[in-house]
């Protein structure tokens, strides 16, 4: 494999040009519709703050990427990624390409409107809509009997970004890689378009590297979904917009009951399995949650009752907002069972919660307990988060036919970059606790040290 960049600044990609015939793009002939090509040495800058000192807000890991928030998790990275975008030499004959696309994971808003617009960008190219396929129910519709792939035409992904989840079906884990890269190569696929979150996107690395081991020439590009925007580096992942923007109607719901009783108590449980992104937004963007608890910061419950309390006595009525993954270290005891993709299998914090609460007022509280997880996730996108999916979906086609495999593509510092597959998938990503982002929200809420 080659790499892209012979520089120690810039994160290398993999790529697959020394077994590739370059040749010119099918759109320089109207210079890409005007709009210019992007080339190999279009870089975007990883690190845009320059701090007074290490006292800045913010300056913990300047030069890389937190995971958890402590010393310990500081995953350093160079200056520079490689700029997104259509490029002047492809590595691809069009006409010759053979395409799959697949969606792994977790509902999300948005997986459709990625997958329509990877099918829209292939055929722009001129790659034939006989030569699309649609995996079906996951990377297990690779082998599986009972769901054989489908053709992708335009026609048939007309629309669906109008709709929620995923139109080619979905599954978590336990894909065989092995197999998966023996139908790749029966099948003649020289593309695959991966969309996941973490474990998607370390199962699309599998399959890279099982490629490679076999001999098998085909580029392996993810695309990152989580509804967590748990996804390292990138400003934000695909249908967390949109996840914030629905989270917002359970706690403007859960305000208008607790504040419609005596000592009301409205109790929203988001997702967030290890990380409190959603919780946090929402709760900073309704501005009706007096109490947020999320995965990275832990509480002592005896201090959240007593805060409860105290802002009964204020205003009367209060508005809690937790996300999945908090206080599992006083539900589990440390466990670490984990589901077939191998996320942690979490306790109820949010019914945990409700009954503490009880027990805690004695009667002497409305405690009403709203769980909107699913209705969230099964949205379609909102209007940002679709320009988005349009744009990734582009951008993950044209990385393609750049040759680069073992990439996943996505915004950062306001800009559509490259990035190494094996770089995103170290960690899950985490709010930092001593950050801004967190500290702008408990300073609006006035939300004390519960630890």
């Amino acid at each position: 494999m080659l790499t892209n960049s012979a520089t120690a600044d810039v994160l290398d990609l993999k790529d697959l040009r020394q077994y590739l015939v370059p040749r010119d793009s099918p759109f320089i002939v109207n210079n890409n519709q005007g709009g210019g090509f992007v080339g190999d040495r279009d870089r975007i800058r990883l690190h845009t703050v320059e701090f007074e000192s290490a006292d800045s807000a913010g300056s913990f890991c300047a030069d890389g990427v937190l995971t958890h928030g402590d010393e310990d998790s500081c995953v350093l990275l160079p200056e520079w990624a490689i700029r997104c975008g259509p490029r002047k030499t492809i590595y691809f004959d069009p006409k010759q390409v053979s395409a799959a696309v697949v969606t792994c994971g977790g509902l999300c808003p948005g997986l459709n409107d990625v997958v329509q617009n990877i099918v829209y960008t292939l055929t722009d190219y001129g790659v034939p809509e006989d030569n699309i396929l649609g995996i079906r129910y996951g990377l297990r519709g690779f082998y599986e009997r009972d769901a054989k792939p489908i053709t992708l035409t335009r026609k048939y992904v007309d629309g669906i970004h109008l709709k929620g989840g995923t139109m080619l079906g979905t599954s978590r884990g336990g894909a065989n890689v092995k197999e998966i890269v023996r139908r790749i190569d029966l099948w003649g696929l020289n593309m695959v378009f991966v969309v996941g979150g973490n474990g998607g996107n370390a199962a699309a690395n599998a399959i890279q590297e099982e490629c490679e081991a076999q001999g098998v020439v085909c580029t392996v590009v993810g695309v990152p979904k989580s509804i967590d925007n748990d996804i390292l580096i990138i400003d934000k992942c695909f249908g967390f917009e949109t996840a914030v923007e629905e989270a917002q109607r359970a706690l403007l719901a859960a305000k208008v009951e607790a504040g419609s009783a005596r000592n009301g108590l409205g109790v929203v449980k988001l997702m967030g399995r290890q990380s409190g992104f959603i919780a946090m937004q929402a709760a900073m963007a309704s501005g009706v949650a007096d109490v947020c608890l999320i995965p990275e910061i832990p509480f002592r419950m005896d201090k959240l009752c007593a805060h409860v309390a105290s802002i009964f006595e204020k205003q009367g009525h209060c508005v809690v907002c937790v996300a999945e993954g908090a206080g599992q270290d006083i539900l589990t005891n440390g466990s670490a069972a984990t589901d077939a993709s191998g996320n942690p299998i979490l306790a109820d914090i949010g019914v945990y919660l409700r009954n503490e609460f009880k027990k805690y007022f004695k009667g002497d509280a409305d405690i009403k307990y709203i769980d909107p997880s699913y209705m969230i996730r099964s949205v379609p996108t909102t209007s940002n988060d679709r320009i988005y999916c349009k744009v990734l979906g582009q951008g993950a086609v044209h990385g393609a036919f750049a040759g680069y495999t073992d990439i996943t593509v996505g915004l950062v510092n306001t800009h559509y970059v490259y990035l190494p597959i094996p770089i995103i998938i170290q960690a899950p990503r985490k709010v930092n606790p001593k950050g801004r982002r967190w500290n702008r929200l408990i300073t609006a809420i006035r939300q004390p040290d519960l630890s």
